[in-house]
């Protein structure tokens, strides 16, 4: 395809509050053959891992998943509006890796009755079903219904209400049949004080128990998803074959090994070695990575992503990274808590090529890594900044409406229109170069002790960094920020985002849970109620509508700065209790009739709150078992891809 094809059609699908948007990989056909021919086997490995996902979200959610798949393919009755219902209910569990909503963590309730699931079973062909050999696909069904229809059976995927035990209380499949504090007894017994490099414990295991007594089981071949493992690894194998230099070799040697081991300081290894690669053009991440998903913080979900460099917008990021230390020198916080060197900060902006696990459909727009503390402070980290995925996201939210419905003027919309995409892309690379990667702890001091509140405490922290830098006379000097409508852009946007918009994605009567909204709520708040009064920020009725308008950019930079302060020492100093302060106080709790606003005036418009993608299709061409070309097939839709995927990436020993 053309490097920029202006026929491109960007949204591919929509249906309950989703919008599914189609990306482009300008620059592949420049590839080599070798390059392309490793992003083939990386994209191979990144696929492979999908059932483990699914798994991890919750116990039942592969059962439904591959019965709900049977339907939409055997069904023999008439699809009516009952079956439009079916439908749309299974794109959103494809959607969200299981049955719990991706972003507030809620149960996916069905539009359709229980006698209409019914019937669609009893109408569909179910011959090479896996079933145990002691079952019926009629018992198996009549035993899942009310986990799919009842709201009180497993209602949340994660519970972050620490009034009750938020193990027992989550639906996410790391636990099973255990107590929040037999968890953290268990893992508090496995620490050393004395080791400077502590794995990250629970990363990759269930905990459940045996007897009585608490067992770890692993994930790994051998173990714990082997089938999937094992594919992941063989793909990883052949990738060998394509690599660039003799670091990718090494680092995909040593991931191998890790999935055969289970063994997390091999994986801290692996991190370690994935850091220095940062010559050759094809990147990938593969591996238990994010914690959100976890009530506690610890067991890491699945996920995959194979990208190659934009040389072009990396010049971006390199700047960024180049003056690391300028930057953590006047990061406006405490000089205890600053790195008196900054080491092995990598950044490039990237083109995605597949998304895999945790990053699909659903999509991050950067990611910096690794997550290990010891490893970023000894160590650094490396950020990528999907331009490819930012760019796909802006030019659906040029088209949207929803500048125009709120902001106050014509001049505020041309302003987010002409400089929005360069200041969200300049907010990212900040976040994720600088921003997590910034600070240190104290000697001895952990961040587990802020629990559950570390996910939007980090957020903040990053978030606070970016807001409070890309308004700093040093990034125009970079040659970064060209005018200071940039920062206007920016400002704009999250305040804005963080006080009203958002508030779109949350249900009538809900508070927020998800860690990045309530990050993103937390500063906007914190920020209206310590400047209103000085109208750094107004609050103005217009036409019965409501809008927040900043008078004042220069103070409400130096806002962000203070906050800044505060999240970095907690973090520094492992306070938990100003930790879960901030957050509750100001991330958690909805303005009703703000929130009944914001969901009027986004009905009117032909939007939807959340985004996800679907991947090109990589076709390998082969001369007998030789691939002399690999070609990306942009053509398929979002149902073709998630029934494909279900039969060419499913592996039977996950139940």
């Amino acid at each position: 395809m053309a490097e920029k094809e202006k026929d491109f059609q960007y949204v591919a699908d929509r249906f309950a509050d989703i919008c599914i948007l189609r990306y482009q990989v300008p620059g592949f056909d420049g590839l080599t053959l070798k390059q392309k021919s490793l992003i083939y086997c990386l994209s191979e490995a990144a696929l492979s891992g999908r059932d483990i996902l699914f798994d991890q979200n919750g116990k039942y959610n592969l059962l439904i998943r591959r019965i709900l798949d049977t339907i939409v393919e055997r069904f023999s009755g008439t699809r009516n509006e009952q079956f439009t219902h079916f439908l749309d209910y299974t794109r959103q569990i494809w959607f969200a890796s299981g049955i719990y909503h991706h972003y507030s963590s809620d149960k996916i309730l069905p539009q359709f009755s229980k006698n209409y699931f019914i019937e669609l079973v009893y109408r569909t062909d179910w011959s090479d079903f896996p079933l145990q050999p002691t079952e019926s696909i009629h018992e198996l069904i009549e035993a899942l219904i009310p986990v799919i229809f009842d709201p009180e059976i497993l209602p949340v995927k994660v519970s972050q209400d620490t009034s009750g035990d938020i193990v027992k209380n989550s639906a996410v499949n790391f636990y099973d049949d255990v107590t929040q504090r037999e968890v953290e007894e268990y893992y508090e017994k496995l620490k050393n004080p004395d080791d400077k490099r502590p794995p990250s414990y629970g990363l990759n295991s269930k905990i459940t128990k045996k007897e009585g007594r608490i067992i770890e089981k692993t994930w790994q071949i051998n173990g714990m998803y082997h089938k999937a493992i094992e594919q992941i690894a063989f793909w990883l194998q052949e990738a060998i074959k394509y690599a660039e230099n003799h670091k990718q070799k090494h680092i995909i040697r040593t991931l191998i090994s890790f999935y055969q081991s289970a063994d997390l300081r091999e994986f801290d290894r692996y991190n370690i070695l994935w850091l220095d690669e940062n010559e050759g053009r094809v990147d990938f991440i593969n591996g238990f990575i994010e914690n959100y998903s976890d009530p506690l913080g610890m067991k890491g979900t699945w996920e995959g992503l194979v990208n190659f460099v934009d040389e072009e917008a990396t010049r971006r990021t390199k700047i960024i990274s180049a003056h690391a230390q300028w930057f953590e020198n006047n990061s406006p916080v405490d000089d205890r808590f600053k790195k008196e060197k900054v080491t092995g900060v990598s950044a490039k902006a990237v083109l995605a090529v597949q998304l895999g696990g945790d990053c699909y459909p659903h999509t991050p727009i950067g990611i910096n890594l690794p997550n290990p503390e010891w490893i970023r402070e000894r160590y650094g980290s490396k950020s990528v900044t999907l331009d490819n995925i930012m760019d796909a996201h802006h030019e659906a939210e040029i088209e949207s409406g929803v500048a125009e419905e709120f902001s106050l003027d014509e001049q505020e919309v041309q302003l987010l229109k002409e400089h929005g995409a360069l200041a969200n892309k300049l907010h990212v690379d900040l976040h994720e170069c600088l921003g997590h990667g910034s600070g240190k702890t104290l000697p001895n001091v952990s961040v587990r002790t802020l629990k559950n509140y570390y996910a939007p405490l980090e957020e903040t922290r990053a978030d606070l960094f970016a807001l409070y830098f890309i308004g700093d006379k040093k990034m125009a000097e970079l040659g970064l920020v060209p005018s200071f409508d940039v920062v206007k852009a920016q400002y704009m946007s999250y305040i804005r985002n963080g006080l009203m918009i958002q508030l779109w994605r949350i249900k009538p009567g809900r508070q927020i849970e998800q860690a990045h909204m309530r990050n993103r709520q937390l500063i906007a708040g914190w920020c209206y109620e310590k400047g209103h009064s000085e109208k750094i920020i107004e609050l103005i009725k217009k036409n019965g509508k409501t809008y927040f308008k900043i008078n004042d950019y220069p103070s409400l930079r130096k806002l962000f700065g203070q906050l800044l302060n505060e999240v970095q020492r907690i973090k520094s100093e492992g306070d938990y209790e100003a930790g879960k302060r901030l957050v509750e106080n100001y991330g958690v709790q909805v303005d009703r009739q703000l929130h009944s606003e914001v969901l009027d005036r986004m009905g009117k418009l032909d939007v939807r709150p959340f985004t996800g993608f679907i991947n090109p299709l990589i076709e390998a061409i082969k001369d007998g078992d030789r691939i002399i070309d690999v070609k990306l097939n942009f053509e398929t839709d979002y149902d073709s891809q998630m029934m494909y995927y279900g039969k060419k990436y499913s592996f039977p020993d996950i139940k």
